[in-house]
């Protein structure tokens, strides 16, 4: 493989953060805690004996119902909702732009409310249907702090870190514009988003707190309400913040390998160079409950040349000897400028077989939603190079769907 395929190793392994996030002057209450809105209630004059009844019918309305307004809660007095309004929204991130690929996969470009100087940043996330399922993959980051050669997302800048509410916000575009909100008819078992995987843009696990904070939220049973076990969050490997993930999130993990030889991840996934493959893989052997029914996914890119020989996938197999371990063999989907190529599909066939004869469940990764640059590494891509008139024409289409 030559070094021209690759970043530099010389490449700085994590981008600084552009902006920090500063809210706008009404800010939302999507994505606080319990805590926070009892202490945001106390300051509209709620007392302490009415402050958990109140916590729970905002918590209703915002996280079971999908209101939008305050005046749709219309179980909470009308003094407290025109004191709320006065200061905060339960605002969403914006829809921009939509787009519905040929096999039915949905991207939505979401523009995060911008502060008081204006600085509105968007970000992308995508809903995958399948027939037993539908998974919507969420972004932690405006851009990317890494540089993995092979995505796309880590050509962009880093401007911020997402907040907990913008995080969680994503999760409710997406119920809004399905129309899965449960009310008296719809019971949970017919909802759309049954599945959230951290895979968008940015590396989770370099904005920790939030993402906690907003994936509490999205299982708490009494509103959003999806099970630990059909959450999953991708890491490229930041080591010390992965067995906190099992002890304060406890969702099922994913590791952006790629790669099972050092030399070759650390031009792949430079971060390789801060936390090398021995480090990670220990990481994983102690994250909770591996070893029992949380099986750890570890996602491979075909590469072309460069990482799918029948050695790497022998050196695969005994990299993971130990570790409860699924393989998902991802062929690589191309976006504008890249050098890398997808390998051959016999290859792939090839390379899958070889690690389920050694015991490991290894599917390979159905694209979706190539068609658009919504497929795994393409995130905000295109969207970018949009005119401001396309995108005022998209957001109108948008706003009549």
């Amino acid at each position: 493989m030559t070094s021209e395929l690759n970043s530099p190793i010389d490449a700085p392994l994590e981008k600084v953060a552009l902006e920090t996030y500063r809210p706008p002057a009404k800010p939302s209450l999507i994505g606080l805690s319990r805590e926070e809105l009892s202490e945001l209630l106390g300051e509209c004059g709620v007392g302490e004996k009415q402050r958990k009844m109140r916590i729970a019918q905002l918590w209703h309305w915002m996280y079971v119902r999908g209101a939008q307004s305050f005046d749709a809660m219309t179980n909470v007095s009308k003094d407290l909702r025109e004191q709320l309004n006065a200061h905060f929204t339960v605002d969403r991130p914006e829809v921009v732009a939509e787009q519905v690929s040929n096999d039915g996969t949905r991207k939505w470009l979401l523009r995060l409310p911008g502060d008081g100087a204006g600085r509105a940043h968007e970000v992308e996330c995508v809903y995958i249907p399948e027939t037993d399922r539908g998974t919507l993959c969420v972004s932690s980051q405006v851009g990317c702090t890494l540089n993995c050669s092979f995505c796309h997302t880590g050509t962009q800048r880093f401007v911020r870190n997402l907040t907990a509410g913008e995080i969680v916000g994503q999760v409710m575009v997406a119920k809004d514009r399905l129309n899965d909100w449960i009310d008296r008819e719809t019971p949970h078992a017919n909802r759309l988003v049954t599945n959230v995987v951290m895979m968008g843009m940015g590396e989770p696990l370099y904005n920790f707190d939030a993402v906690r904070d907003a994936l509490l939220i999205v299982m708490d049973n009494e509103g959003i309400g999806l099970s630990r076990r059909r959450i999953t969050l991708s890491t490229s490997g930041v080591v010390p913040n992965i067995v906190r993930t099992g002890d304060e999130i406890g969702v099922m993990l994913a590791i952006s390998l790629h790669a099972v030889r050092d030399e070759l991840r650390n031009e792949l996934v430079p971060l390789n160079r801060k936390y090398p493959l021995k480090e990670l893989l220990e990481a994983c052997r102690n994250y909770p409950g591996s070893a029992n029914s949380r099986r750890i996914t570890f996602e491979y890119v075909m590469l072309k040349g460069v990482n799918d020989s029948m050695d790497d996938a022998k050196l695969l197999v005994k990299m993971l000897k130990g570790v409860h371990a699924k393989i998902n063999l991802i062929p690589f989907n191309p976006w504008p400028g890249t050098k890398y190529e997808c390998s051959d599909w016999d290859q792939i066939e090839r390379f899958s077989e070889y690690i389920f004869n050694a015991g490991y469940s290894s599917p390979v990764r159905t694209p979706r939603g190539r068609d658009i640059l919504a497929a795994c590494g393409q995130l905000k891509s295109e969207t970018e190079k949009l005119s401001v008139r396309e995108r005022d024409a998209l957001r109108a289409m948008a706003m009549t769907d």
